[in-house]
């Protein structure tokens, strides 16, 4: 009798033990989808995360169209998203959104004899490029823009993304705003119908073919640039004023942002072509997707959690990447949309 009782005590004792186990685990893993536009940041927050709290983050960088497809498929713990969703979508969905840090997209370009930051495009020019009505190097506007430069005879190889991207909307939404012609032919989307180019998939796609394609101009977050040393043009923004992409010019572009004020919209707001002489005119911030009431609270509630770590703990690395940590209103306005949550323990 005390040999069965022993041997179902140790039964359940190891069952027990599993479940702990196995709960423990799956609490500290969490899984996300959507856009490359932050992935370089979020795989270096996570990364510092995980040595402090042994939380594993499993994102897979597919563009913003997959995040947000996943997320209503209820196929991953959270979306991300550089195109934000309107209030009207977030509540039809029961949808929670919010941002976590602010980047810039920039042209980068593959063309022989220059050097980074050389070229300067405005957005008229820009947009002609993308538009297929601007076809060489030495086209005479772009030669007007670039009075010193030595610009080559050689034809524009455009390089767009073919996912569904948030990019993509940053980057068609500027296009929209400086080019009436964009706007009315193309228009502002994750994803639309080029009229020229080729398509290569995920900021990391766009990347790697510029840098292999002599000619070549395409469009990618700045992280991207830099990691891949790829060249950049300078843009004149609004105020006509000739602006380097950096955290500092992200930054200016975000300064007139009310954050607090967006709140009850999902935080919905556009960044591009922003007024202020040092204002990057292609500036986004990039917005995360949870359920409201989400299948699985705890998994959820560790997705906070590693985003409320990140705001305290993640500027130095933020601003290594050059991306632009969120200012403090913007975080205790997020953090207070939270107690929507379900199980958020807001």
């Amino acid at each position: 009798m005390n040999v069965s009782l022993k041997s179902v005590m140790a039964a359940v004792a190891g069952i027990v033990s599993a479940a702990v186990i196995a709960t423990s685990a799956y609490a500290a893993s969490v899984s996300g989808a959507g856009a490359t536009f932050p992935y370089p940041i979020y795989a270096k927050w996570a990364g510092a995360y995980n040595s402090v709290s042994g939380f594993q983050l499993n994102y897979q960088s597919i563009g913003s169209g997959g995040g947000i497809a996943q997320i209503k498929a209820k196929t991953v713990t959270f979306g991300a998203t550089d195109a934000p969703l309107k209030i009207a979508d977030l509540n039809k969905f029961g949808l929670a959104q919010f941002p976590t840090v602010i980047g810039g997209v920039v042209p980068v370009i593959n063309v022989p004899g220059i050097a980074s930051g050389q070229l300067v495009l405005d957005g008229k020019t820009l947009a002609d490029i993308f538009l297929g009505k601007i076809g060489r190097w030495n086209d005479p506007a772009i030669k007007a823009l670039n009075p010193g430069l030595n610009l080559p005879n050689q034809a524009i190889a455009v390089v767009h993304r073919s996912d569904g991207s948030g990019t993509t909307f940053v980057f068609a939404t500027y296009l929209s705003r400086v080019s009436s012609e964009w706007k009315d032919n193309v228009g502002a989307a994750t994803a639309v119908d080029w009229p020229v180019g080729i398509g290569a998939k995920g900021n990391e796609g766009v990347a790697g073919n510029v840098a292999q394609t002599a000619g070549s101009i395409g469009y990618v977050e700045y992280a991207y640039a830099k990691q891949n040393h790829l060249k950049y043009a300078r843009m004149i923004n609004r105020d006509g004023k000739t602006i380097t992409p950096s955290a500092d010019t992200f930054k200016a572009a975000a300064a007139g942002a009310d954050w607090v004020g967006a709140a009850s919209q999902g935080f919905y707001i556009i960044l591009v072509d922003q007024p202020g002489a040092n204002s990057w005119p292609i500036t986004a911030t990039t917005y995360i997707l949870v359920y409201k009431q989400p299948s699985d609270p705890a998994a959820t509630a560790e997705t906070l959690k590693f985003f409320k770590w990140a705001y305290a703990n993640g500027d130095n690395m933020a601003l290594s990447l050059d991306y632009v940590p969120l200012p403090e209103n913007a975080v205790q306005a997020i953090q207070a949309s939270w107690k929507q949550i379900q199980g958020s323990g807001m």
